[in-house]
C-alpha cells in the first residue's frame, strides 16, 4: 500500500478547472443551465480522445469543463477518458490543478508513490478558430477516482476562464480518499 502524507499539497498551485463528464453533452449543458442559470459555451473538440466540451467560468482563472463523447469524430486510438462511453449519467470525475513547474510536481508525486505519467502536449481549436495549447500530466493514470488532480500548464495560451460565460463561482469543493489509497469519494461542489 502506498503511503500518501499530503506533502504534495503545497505544490498544488490552484484549482484550474473541474471536469464534469457526461454521456450526452448537449443534454448536460441544458441541465447545468437550469441549475446555475448560466449556459456553458461550446469549447471545442479533443480529437485525441474523441470528445468535445463546453465551458463555464468559475472565476478569473478557474472554470467548469463539461466533457462528453463527440459523435462526429471517429473512434480515437486511445480510450476515451473517465470511462465516458460507459457512463449512464453525468458526474464530477476530477479536478485539475494549475502549475508552472510540471516536472517538479511529477517528481514530487513519484517520491510519494504516485505515478502522474509523462508530460503530454495537447491542443484544441475553439469554435472561433483560436488554437489553445497546453501541457498536462496523463489523465488516464489512476488518481484515486479523480480525487488527486491531474496538472496543467497553459503556457502562452489564454486561460479558458477568460472567454467562458460568467455568472458562477466555485465556493467549495470537497473530496476525500476513503480507506487509505483505495479509492476516492466526492461530495457535491458548491457554486454561487
Amino acid at each position: 500500500m502506498r503511503k500518501f502524507d499530503g506533502s504534495v499539497t503545497p505544490l498544488l498551485s490552484a484549482i484550474d478547472h473541474l471536469v464534469y463528464a457526461t454521456p450526452d453533452l448537449d443534454a448536460t449543458i441544458d441541465q447545468i443551465e437550469q441549475l446555475l442559470g448560466v449556459r456553458a459555451a461550446i469549447g471545442g473538440q479533443h480529437p485525441t480522445w474523441g470528445t468535445r466540451n463546453a465551458l463555464l467560468s468559475l472565476g478569473p482563472r478557474a472554470y467548469l469543463e463539461i466533457m462528453g463523447p463527440d459523435p462526429s469524430q471517429p473512434d480515437p486510438n486511445e480510450p476515451r477518458p473517465f470511462g465516458i462511453v460507459r457512463m449512464l449519467k453525468p458526474r464530477l470525475v476530477t479536478w485539475v490543478a494549475r502549475t508552472d513547474d510540471m516536472q517538479s510536481v511529477i517528481e514530487a508525486a513519484k517520491r510519494q508513490g504516485l505515478d502522474l505519467g509523462e508530460l503530454q502536449e495537447r491542443s484544441r481549436t475553439k469554435p472561433d478558430g483560436t488554437v489553445l495549447k497546453w501541457t498536462m500530466t496523463d489523465l488516464s493514470k489512476n488518481r484515486e477516482d479523480g480525487v488527486i488532480p491531474y496538472f496543467i500548464n497553459w503556457g502562452d495560451s489564454p486561460h479558458p476562464a477568460v472567454s467562458s460565460p460568467k455568472g458562477c463561482r466555485l465556493i467549495k469543493l470537497e473530496a476525500s480518499i476513503v480507506g487509505g489509497m483505495s479509492g476516492g469519494h466526492w461530495t457535491r461542489p458548491k457554486f454561487s
